[in-house]
């Protein structure tokens, strides 16, 4: 008896030991990235310094005197945006040469390629659940990578500095659908972006899209790439944008049970619903209301009470037979 209890203690030691060194391990893990944080925070600043303002100065050593020159537009980082963005933890040489480092920079540097989104994150497993891999081949299929080949790059839609993946909410969908179209309008409203691309006149986007019902609450309310991209449903976002000509236009494919919204805007309620009720219940029932299918609250509370008052019945009765017949 007491070798089992000495066995059991000594069981209990190893696993007590084991939380702590995996606990102590976490934290020193956590200090490392911290400090390493600090350190790319600090590193970056050398370079922000410059490209964190609309204006740099820098000591002319022919003349010995100081100058002041305006800062290219598109090579401004806006510091809140980056603090912000899902690349903040970085320093800026780890995705631009390390020669960067000095000023003035060798002018061989603007001709460096540029990473793709499938560079670093395609192959790695800690970001698999987002499908980089599928999402690159989708957008090879797209009509940006068949119409403009090399010349259009993820970085074109995801600004590096600023990007951040929006999560699927209630609460947040009016701001997803205005940061995804602002993506868009980025270049489709801009000329002088747009015509980096190409030759053609920039369109109108409000007279194109004229025969839209209610055109100002559609843009609110919906996303371009809703009818402009090919649904994908086991992606986060579709990468395929179609041709104009394959645009959807017909109002009932959002305006019905079978939405395809429920595919690409609205996957995260389909996903909720899956979680708590067990399947489509908003899709494949109309939101009607099935007792055990649905979780209505203060419905399934109702059915409780009248299964249990029905049940209690049942037992009232069969006792008061028993008593009858036992008298």
């Amino acid at each position: 008896m007491t070798s089992l209890i000495t066995n059991r203690i000594r069981k209990v030691t190893v696993h007590l030991l084991m939380a702590v060194f995996i606990m102590l391990l976490t934290s020193l893990n956590l200090v490392a990235q911290t400090k390493q944080k600090a350190v790319n925070a600090a590193f970056n600043e050398k370079c922000l310094k410059c490209h964190g303002q609309s204006k740099y100065k820098y000591l002319n050593p022919e003349s010995g005197s100081e100058v002041t020159k305006r800062m290219y537009l598109e090579t401004i980082i806006n510091r809140d945006l980056f603090a912000e963005s899902n690349h903040k933890n970085f320093k800026c040489t780890d995705c631009h040469s390390e020669d960067y480092d000095t000023f003035p920079h060798p002018g061989r540097l603007r001709m460096e390629s540029k990473y793709a989104c499938i560079d670093c994150h395609g192959g790695d497993e800690k970001y698999a659940k987002f499908k980089f891999e599928e999402i690159e081949k989708e957008f090879q299929s797209s009509v940006h990578a068949t119409k403009h080949a090399d010349d259009f790059n993820c970085w074109m839609c995801h600004n590096p500095h600023t990007y951040k993946i929006k999560t699927r909410s209630e609460e947040k969908i009016k701001d997803i659908v205005a940061y995804d179209n602002a993506i868009c309008l980025n270049c489709h409203a801009d000329i002088t972006k747009y015509q980096m691309l190409t030759d053609k006149v920039n369109p109108n986007i409000i007279q194109k899209h004229a025969w839209l019902p209610n055109q100002a609450l559609h843009f609110k309310n919906v996303r371009c790439i809703e009818c402009h991209a090919r649904a994908n449903d086991s992606i986060l976002v579709a990468h395929n944008i179609q041709p104009k000509a394959k645009a959807v236009r017909r109002c009932v494919e959002c305006h019905s049970t079978n939405s395809i919204l429920m595919a690409t805007l609205y996957k995260y309620k389909v996903k909720e619903g899956r979680s708590k009720a067990g399947f489509y219940n908003g899709v494949i029932m109309n939101e009607g209301y099935v007792i055990g299918a649905n979780r209505n609250y203060y419905l399934g509370l109702l059915s409780l009470i009248m299964f249990s008052c029905v049940a209690a019945g049942i037992l009232i009765h069969a006792s008061l037979r028993i008593l009858k017949r036992k008298k």
